[in-house]
């Protein structure tokens, strides 16, 4: 995916015009692990959006594949931070919903659900309807739902914000684990410090509003094990800090400014 040159205004209360983005640039490779994070207001969920095509930029280019993005498309997987399932639908049929719009048997519906059940640990659960699961799974089952149609890209809003500490850890794991067995593009907005170290193998650091980006930090914590907490290790600590470094004037700067914004946000050292 590219970012070329993007800029997003809306319309400003009063009057006017509100930049959520100016002159935002940068690449996604195939297959990677990018994480993005910023201040307050600083356009993160206005990006995802244009990268779905639920908006298109007010000027500048965001390309899949070297093809402009026009619009919403089963290339796109996205999952919001509010699980957005549908009450009346099982589990199974809720991540069968994608495969309907791409018109695919019954049956192979079915087995194709089933597969991706496993995949994110609700095996058994397939018949179960939302308000009779937890938080962790519904958002489970929003990640299944997103991957059965097999997308090249996973585009994620925070999904793991609402909820607990030990949950969020434990999907964050999971998170990792899926992207490594399905080898997908996952592009992740997040507030929390620590999450972005934790999962970007990239993480793109916006500015204040208007957001561009003010520098990308690799990350590389070596190999994973899962008997080693990496939370823990002096290159977790190191890559921390380097992220709030550059984060620190930039929320600074956010909290003077007084322009409304279209959604509320804040950062977390969480």
């Amino acid at each position: 995916m590219t970012i070329d040159r993007v800029r997003k205004t809306f319309p400003a209360r009063g009057g006017g015009e509100f930049t959520a983005l100016d002159e935002t640039t940068f690449d996604i490779a195939a297959g990677e692990f990018v994480v993005v994070v910023g201040p307050s207001g600083c356009g993160k969920s206005t990006l995802l959006d244009l990268l779905g095509g639920l908006t298109r930029p007010t000027a500048g280019r965001v390309l899949l594949d070297g093809a402009e993005i026009t619009g919403p498309a089963l290339d796109r997987g996205i999952v919001f931070q509010q699980y957005a399932l549908f009450p009346w639908r099982t589990a199974r049929r809720n991540i069968e919903f994608g495969l309907e719009a791409k018109r695919v048997p019954r049956r192979e519906r079915a087995g194709i659900a089933d597969h991706y059940l496993e995949l994110v640990r609700l095996q058994g659960f397939g018949d179960h309807y939302p308000h009779e699961l937890s938080g962790g799974m519904k958002q489970r089952v929003a990640i299944a739902r997103s991957l059965a149609y097999d997308p090249g890209v996973l585009l994620m809003d925070e999904p793991f914000a609402a909820l607990d500490a030990q949950t969020r850890d434990s999907l964050q794991d999971e998170l990792l684990r899926i992207w490594r067995e399905t080898g997908k593009t996952i592009v992740f907005i997040t507030h929390g410090i620590d999450e972005a170290v934790y999962l970007g193998g990239r993480v793109a650091v916006l500015t204040a509003r208007p957001g561009r980006v003010k520098e990308i930090v690799d990350i590389d914590l070596g190999p994973r094990d899962a008997t080693e907490d990496l939370r823990s290790t002096p290159e977790f600590a190191a890559h921390r800090h380097r992220v709030w470094e550059l984060l620190r004037d930039e929320v600074r700067a956010a909290q003077r400014l007084d322009v409304p914004r279209p959604r509320e946000e804040a950062i977390s050292l969480g």
